[in-house]
């Protein structure tokens, strides 16, 4: 099969193409600058204006942003299993990365800094502070298995469908059949056509996702300094303060940077492959020296109650559940994942053309989810264990949503103690790291508009949003929490530039599809 990918210039030609778009630049430096600028001169009043817009987003707009995966989910998997399916994505005949590296880039980069961040404490709180679709009573056996439910749902199909299905297929055949550039603007092609690929409305389009995913991706990379500075105290006496998280920081940046700077083929394959087996390792130490009988009826009684209380738990809306543990959860992780998007298809399109449109929705939708919960389910699984065990007491921490004293305290108390804790903390590490050298791929490629975007350019993104967490820090974590709910604002106008994809997606597959002679 020919790919008209070909005619798309492979290398930057000119130092404002090393740049990327102006509008683009302009914009998304200059929300870093008004944010950070802002904190610096008025933490308090940027506080509470993102925080009354996060709440009126949350009221609002919830419903529409549960609407909006739930038909991203259904349609994908409609389009995996017709005949489209079949098609093959960026015009090669075979897969250019293998399928264990493939994977490992999938799962690592995706929902990775978040999922471990979360794995072990909230399946904990939704345990002690039962969700509003259950009615069992928090802290007994029968709240187990929809504590661990809730947390299939937050991070389950519908997270991963909308990260990398729909919006993915309307890329790839942007892109590598028309050669339309790997941009989010392209995402509103189908819909406006040309009248989007040029000029200040779509700089503005591409400038709103990259602004979204530094909203994203800062948080992450703030918080496991602070995580790992609170971990590295606890275990082995180092000074808990800025200095540390500043160390941390810039170590994570460097490996991130580096693995950004030498490409999909190098630094992101090693560290998503270095990451999956560390993960092996670690889930097979849990289950095995583990309570390992819990484990496995928790991980079979929670599936069960995700699958027959999936709608139930995706359409709970605030005239139902409490106002405040809407946004701050379903609403709050489904709004990240919205603002994740387009970038993220971009990343899901790149890495993969040679694979057949079926077995890339089913790997992001279907398998990675299914992945997750089970890491969800030793990490999270063992923590509500030793909760009802009496090992420790978890409450008090996670009502004041000290996710990072939670994380701890479950690692100490798996198998292998200081070891384990110190191993998850590695691995927590570098999942955050896969996510800012992917995010700083994706930035990066957006500017250029093809899948070859500068070196600098990518360390350039990388440092920007190290350097940005680190500021923040200086403030107070609270200033991160703040960028954090910002992060639902932003899922606003990235909803709308995917919500074409709901027919434009299995138009892209069909259109593919016919292309390469596939009988439909």
């Amino acid at each position: 099969m020919s790919s008209s990918s070909a005619t798309i210039p492979l290398k930057d030609t000119s130092a404002l193409q090393r740049l990327g778009d102006p509008v683009v630049l302009a914009l998304t430096m200059g929300f870093i600058l008004l944010f950070v600028g802002w904190s610096l001169n008025d933490a308090e009043g940027l506080a509470a204006l993102i925080g009354d817009g996060f709440t009126w987003t949350a009221k609002y707009l919830g419903s529409f942003f549960q609407l909006l995966l739930l038909l991203t989910f259904f349609i994908a998997l409609f389009v995996a299993f017709s005949r489209a399916g079949a098609a093959r994505l960026g015009g090669l005949s075979k897969p250019e990365i293998s399928t264990f590296r493939w994977m490992s880039m999938i799962l690592c980069t995706l929902l990775a800094g978040g999922g471990v961040f979360f794995a072990a404490g909230e399946p904990v709180y939704h345990f002690v502070v039962v969700p509003p679709v259950s009615s069992a009573e928090a802290g007994t056996a029968e709240a187990v298995a929809p504590a661990m439910a809730q947390s299939f749902m937050h991070w389950g199909f519908l997270a991963w469908a909308v990260l990398g299905s729909l919006t993915a297929l309307v890329l790839a055949h942007a892109h590598y059949v028309q050669g339309k550039p790997l941009q989010p603007r392209t995402l509103l092609y189908p819909v406006l056509g040309e009248r989007v690929m040029s000029g200040w409305f779509g700089g503005l389009v591409d400038a709103l996702c990259v602004i979204a995913v530094v909203a994203g991706t800062v948080g992450p990379i703030g918080f496991l300094a602070t995580q790992m500075s609170f971990g590295l105290h606890e275990l082995f006496g180092i000074a808990d303060n800025y200095s540390t998280q500043l160390i941390i920081l810039g170590v994570l940046a460097g490996v991130y940077m580096t693995s950004a700077v030498s490409g999909l083929h190098r630094g992101i394959q090693l560290l998503s492959r270095f990451n999956v087996i560390l993960a092996l390792a670690i889930a097979a130490v849990i289950f095995i020296f583990g309570p390992t009988l819990f484990l496995t009826n928790t991980y079979l009684a929670s599936a069960g109650e995700y699958l027959t209380s999936f709608f139930a738990m995706s359409t709970v809306t605030s005239e139902t559940a409490p106002d405040l543990w809407m946004k701050w959860w379903t609403v709050f992780f489904f709004a990240w994942f919205i603002g994740y998007t387009p970038l993220m298809s971009i990343f899901v399109a790149r890495i993969s053309r040679g694979r057949s449109i079926r077995e890339t929705i089913l790997a992001v939708a279907v398998l990675a989810p299914i992945a997750t919960s089970i890491w969800f389910t030793l990490l999270g699984g063992s923590g509500i264990h030793h909760q009802l065990a009496g090992t420790f007491d978890l409450t008090e921490a996670l009502n004041g949503f000290s996710f990072d004293v939670a994380t701890l305290t479950v690692a100490e108390a798996l198998p292998g103690g200081t070891i384990m804790a110190a191993a998850i903390l590695l691995l927590t590490t570098i999942f955050v790291a896969t996510t800012g050298d992917s995010m700083s791929y994706a930035i990066a490629t957006v500017g250029a508009g093809h899948d070859e975007p500068h070196y600098l350019v990518r360390a350039f993104w990388g440092g920007a949003m190290a350097i940005m967490a680190a500021i923040l820090l200086y403030m107070g974590a609270g200033q991160i929490g703040v960028l954090q709910q910002f992060i639902v604002l932003t899922a606003i106008p990235v909803s709308l530039i995917i919500l074409p994809s709901l027919w434009t997606g299995p138009k892209a597959a069909y259109a593919m599809a016919r292309a390469q002679g596939v009988s439909l």
